[in-house]
């Protein structure tokens, strides 16, 4: 597995009917691509949000930043949506599961 997180901050003048518009479509587009595992998005009580996408391996998740429209959408969001972001990606995550009713 790929992890990609994907930490951001909006820009107070943000066209939130857009930026929605746009996030629908890109999450579209992603679950079409081969290698596609999940996608999750929340956001704290200041505003940050926090994004994870889960690749079957780094090729599919690299593969995914150079899709075309995507790349439209990433100069958008710089020049438009974010007010700032950091993203990390991450080979080969140490997975800790814990299921209560395995546990039994």
């Amino acid at each position: 597995m790929f992890l990609v997180v994907f930490r951001n901050r909006k820009r107070a003048d943000i066209d939130y009917p857009a930026y929605d518009a746009e996030a629908d479509r890109m999450l579209e587009l992603a679950q079409a691509q081969p290698g596609f595992l999940s996608f999750k998005s929340y956001t704290s009580d200041d505003g940050e949000v926090i994004a994870l996408s889960e690749w079957q391996d780094e090729a599919s998740a690299r593969a995914w930043g150079r899709v075309a429209e995507h790349r439209v959408v990433q100069n958008r969001g710089r020049s438009e949506f974010y007010e700032s972001y950091t993203l990390f990606a991450c080979d080969a995550p140490r997975i800790h599961r814990f299921n209560s009713k395995d546990a039994a």
